[in-house]
């Protein structure tokens, strides 16, 4: 321990960006569990989409949605995800959203502007389009 408050006291930035580390490791956990917006696997999906009707939006660029997407998959607009604007899946309220983008990563904001907009069960695809193929689930073009 003495060591520790040694190594600490004589490497000040390397301690402090170690203690950056670890909080941001546990605020990424924290806020997994607390968020309204929940992570599914790709099998977890195909399950959603066949038995509850879950709908597929797709949060990526126009260019790469027409390069190919999940089939059935709904797309909004760049101004229409920038502005919040939801109204094209107001009659999907009640039904799973599932939201996708290339990675999972920018996915998690427009998930939570839908699950405050009052969508009820809405989830992000863990791996967006990469885990989707990497799969080798059926993409249309």
């Amino acid at each position: 321990m003495d060591q520790l408050i040694e190594f600490a006291s004589n490497h000040v930035f390397l301690a402090g960006i170690w203690v950056a580390l670890v909080v941001m490791l546990v605020f990424s956990f924290i806020s997994g569990w607390t968020s309204p917006v929940k992570e599914v696997s790709t099998h977890e999906m195909t399950q959603l989409i066949n038995k509850k009707d879950a709908v597929v939006l797709d949060t990526r660029p126009a260019k790469d949605f027409k390069t190919g997407h999940i089939l059935g998959a709904r797309q909004l607009g760049a101004e229409e995800l920038r502005t919040r604007d939801f109204k094209k899946l107001e009659k999907f309220k009640a039904q799973p959203i599932i939201v996708v983008c290339a990675m999972g990563n920018s996915a998690r904001a427009v998930a939570a502007s839908l699950a405050k907009a009052g969508f009820s069960e809405v989830t992000i695809l863990k791996g967006g389009m990469n885990a989707w193929q990497s799969a080798g689930l059926p993409v249309a073009k």
